[in-house]
């Protein structure tokens, strides 16, 4: 079996009928299935039994640190956020933040290498200069950030200009992501983001000009003021700015589980089927531009790292969305925060007070978490296959695992072949082959493997894959 190729024109139609609720799988069981039964003990023994084991240690970690803080409100947003103005408390901020990676620290020991390190928020170009440069020396002060790795930030434009870019540079950052969302000016308004088209295009070209290996843009369609002639605009916009990677994701309106969209108008956002048409039309504008459909909501230039770790097979699945890193720990520092160590799954308190709280006893701020089971590990594997490589040789899971896939997976098969008529897979004796038209919906193949949703249908908490 061949790793899926490139992807043809999806109709309309198909992507109506594929228009289903379900997780996006950065990890396996999904976090809304993680429990206040795992504590901030569990999440210590979890880091003791990584210092203790050999093959652990010399695997590089990844780092995540959530900054909350935004100086204004984006009433999409359904991020775990802190709109201030108070710039005074970043300070508080980092503070706490020293003290979580030195209980870490503590257990693990300094010097550990890190291969991939995210910053993401909230906004954190909220943090001043010299506010990013005494977090990033907290950071190296800790541990070894390993040559060629990926260090990334997401970036407000309105945030940030070509000096700043500078001192981002120096600081070892070689990836931004910028959030665009839309560049059409009613569209911004009614979502409280202003950002003129002018900006964005000054601020990317000036990253290029300082040597950033990748840029990034995040766009969401199904905002309010939006239509799919609208939205060309900001398409063809994009592609005139050719960003090396392009996250496109689907807007979800849900007032009722986050307070800043009880601000839009519903009657302001489009149809169900021009959310579609948007969807269909930016399809066929990036890949006509010659973007690589790396899968689930992710686009990049055939160049780009990611274009080509799909290519080879290489292709891996975080919190973060789709990675070149190879799976590794991840430590998730702050407020709210998900990390991954070993067999565990752990998340912050999720407010600021609780998260100091915990940390002035002296503790971890882990609330909730879960230590996954057998069965967790082989359905993480084939889930993982499915979603990053697009195929899954029986072979492989049989020998890893000691199961019989196809005695294991008896009644997955037999829900597998409506997808396999409808063109979505190919099954055979050998294992699984996502199709090329299937690698646009690989999330619902994925699904078929989720043994919590077998046993839970309610998936009102999840976005559409449209």
């Amino acid at each position: 079996m061949n790793a899926v190729l490139d992807t043809p024109p999806i109709s309309e139609n198909l992507l109506t009928r594929f228009d289903v609720s379900g997780p996006r799988y950065t990890s396996y069981p999904t976090a809304d299935r993680f429990v206040e039964a795992f504590t901030a003990d569990d999440y210590a023994q979890a880091l003791a039994q990584r210092r203790s084991g050999a093959a652990a240690l010399a695997l590089p970690l990844s780092l995540y640190v959530h900054i909350p803080f935004c100086e204004s409100l984006c009433y999409y947003c359904a991020c775990n956020k802190i709109i201030t103005k108070h710039h005074d408390k970043a300070a508080t901020y980092l503070r706490y933040l020293s003290r979580e990676v030195d209980l870490h620290t503590a257990r693990m020991g300094t010097g550990q290498t890190v291969s991939q390190l995210h910053l993401g928020g909230g906004s954190p170009t909220f943090l001043s200069d010299a506010e990013l440069r005494e977090l990033m020396g907290m950071l190296r002060r800790n541990f070894h950030l390993a040559p060629g790795g990926e260090y990334s930030i997401e970036v407000d434009p309105r945030t940030i200009d070509a000096q700043r870019l500078d001192t981002l540079a120096e600081l070892g950052f070689n990836r931004l992501s910028f959030g665009v969302q839309d560049f059409d000016p009613a569209v911004q308004k009614a979502v409280h983001r202003v950002q003129p088209a002018e900006q964005v295009f000054a601020l990317v070209e000036a990253a290029r000009a300082r040597g950033f290996e990748s840029i990034n843009v995040d766009l969401i369609y199904g905002l309010p003021q939006q239509s799919p002639e609208s939205f060309d605009r900001t398409l063809a916009q994009v592609n005139q700015l050719r960003p090396d990677r392009i996250a496109l994701y689907a807007y979800a309106h849900l007032p009722e589980r986050f307070k800043p969209q009880r601000r839009i108008a519903t009657v302001e956002l489009p149809s169900a089927g021009a959310k579609v048409s948007m969807l269909s039309r930016s399809l066929a504008a990036f890949i006509g531009a010659g973007y690589v459909y790396v899968g689930m909501d992710h686009f990049a230039l055939p160049e780009d790292s990611l274009a080509v770790a799909k290519r080879q097979g290489r292709l891996h699945r975080n919190f973060q969305g789709y990675s070149t890193q190879p799976d590794c720990d991840l430590i998730a520092l702050g407020v709210s925060a998900i990390g991954r160590i070993g067999a565990t799954y752990s998340q912050n308190a999720k407010t600021l007070d609780e998260y100091y709280d915990y940390l002035d006893q002296g503790r971890f701020p882990v609330v909730r978490g879960l230590a996954v089971t057998r069965d967790d590990l082989v359905r993480r594997a084939v889930i993982m296959a499915l979603m990053c490589q697009g195929q899954l040789q029986f072979e492989s899971i049989n020998l890893a695992y000691l199961v019989d896939f196809k005695n294991y997976f008896a009644s997955e098969m037999v829900a597998l072949q409506s997808l396999a008529e409808q063109g979505m897979v190919v099954v055979d004796d050998a294992g699984i082959q996502v199709t090329a038209q299937g690698w646009f919906f690989v999330r619902a193949v994925a699904m078929v493997f989720d043994k919590y949703l077998q046993t839970d249908r309610t998936r009102a908490r999840f976005s559409k894959i449209i």
